[in-house]
């Protein structure tokens, strides 16, 4: 090969390497879970107050427009579906890549969950992996999260595993994702507006304690080392929902290793009647997630417990958050139109339908 064929090739697999990683961006599976990853990237550098990390618990409970247009908090969900506590230390490594929140605030509801039927399916992996930036911190969440008996090789180039997810190029929104940075209207919020009813549970603010799975036990010690060592802020909730005794009490343990290691634990199952929450009409799934209605509700509780015992600057009338007063008027419409929506299905009675 000559020097100038060298060159050539060099040139070549520059400019491939560079076009994977765009086009990778770019044909992963848009959704929810993406816009709201994506959205995150497209943030200032430095302007989050807050971020939550946690599994679905988070963004249909937690109105972020809401905070904002009501205290100036600028609060953003890191949160995916089934989302494994393993991967919880890593979502706090990357957000430090570009912002300095003054509180991250952790779900704990999968951490009454083994790991082992969460391994399994790997969708509740790449809910994290596959929505993360190439970068040395993804490979480290790769190996932390899939063993090595898998094929990590579709992980950590995962156009290997959307080469055939062409279609998203039809769509215009999906080009904005070609460096994984675009903006979410809603800050991450996603609003649902069906109803399922269901009886309040009676193990709210029950008192005895549950050890939780001996490898999530692992993972939240050294998740609480980790924040410790590095001087973060951190603030543990569990939202309100159909709990058993069981998980009460798995709480009631956590939260003393939680309070042990020098954070706050908020368990709302314990705050019922103080949150406003109403069982047979809060929640769009059968009390796994609440409605529009009920996020409203949870939004301003812990909206609530920040002011009481956090200090957080009030960012209104800053012209760096012009999108953050957008997603607010916009979630005062939507919001809305879902209490309309969940008013209507409560008056006739009609229920959600949970698919098999």
């Amino acid at each position: 090969m000559t020097r100038k064929q060298l060159i050539q090739s060099i040139i070549f697999i520059g400019i491939f390497l560079l076009a994977i990683v765009p086009v990778s961006y770019i044909v992963r599976t848009n959704g929810d879970v993406k816009d709201r990853f994506s959205g995150f990237y497209a943030e200032k550098d430095d302007t989050i107050d807050i971020i939550m990390i946690g599994s679905s618990p988070v963004f249909p409970y937690y109105a972020a427009p809401m905070l904002w247009g009501e205290t100036g908090i600028a609060a953003y969900p890191l949160s995916s579906n089934v989302q494994r506590p393993a991967a919880m230390k890593y979502l706090v490594k990357e957000a430090e890549k570009t912002q300095s929140p003054s509180l991250y605030i952790f779900e704990m509801r999968m951490y009454t969950m083994g790991d082992a039927g969460l391994s399994e399916n790997m969708a509740y992996t790449r809910g994290v992996t596959d929505n993360l930036k190439y970068s040395g911190n993804r490979v480290e969440t790769i190996q932390a999260l899939v063993p090595e008996s898998e094929d990590r090789l579709s992980y950590y180039i995962d156009l290997f595993k959307y080469h055939t997810n062409w279609k998203m190029f039809a769509f215009p929104s999906e080009w904005a994702n070609w460096r994984y940075e675009k903006e979410n209207e809603l800050k991450g919020f996603q609003f649902k507006d069906g109803v399922g009813p269901t009886a309040r549970p009676e193990a709210g603010g029950a008192s005895g304690e549950l050890a939780i799975p001996p490898e999530q036990e692992v993972v939240l010690r050294d998740l609480l080392q980790f924040l410790q060592e590095n001087e973060l802020q951190a603030l543990f909730i569990v939202s309100p929902y159909g709990e058993s005794m069981e998980d009460q009490q798995m709480y009631n343990y956590m939260g003393k290793i939680v309070e042990e290691a020098g954070y706050r634990f908020l368990n709302m199952n314990n705050y019922y009647d103080e949150i406003g929450i109403v069982f047979e009409e809060d929640f769009a799934d059968y009390a796994s997630h609440t409605n529009a209605v009920g996020a409203e509700k949870c939004t301003a509780f812990l909206e609530k417990y920040l002011l009481e015992n956090y200090h957080f600057t009030d960012k209104r009338g800053n012209s760096s958050y012009a999108s953050w007063d957008r997603a607010y008027d916009l979630w005062l419409v939507k919001n809305k139109e879902a209490g309309d929506i969940i008013a209507e299905h409560i008056a006739n009675e009609d229920y959600a339908v949970i698919e098999e």
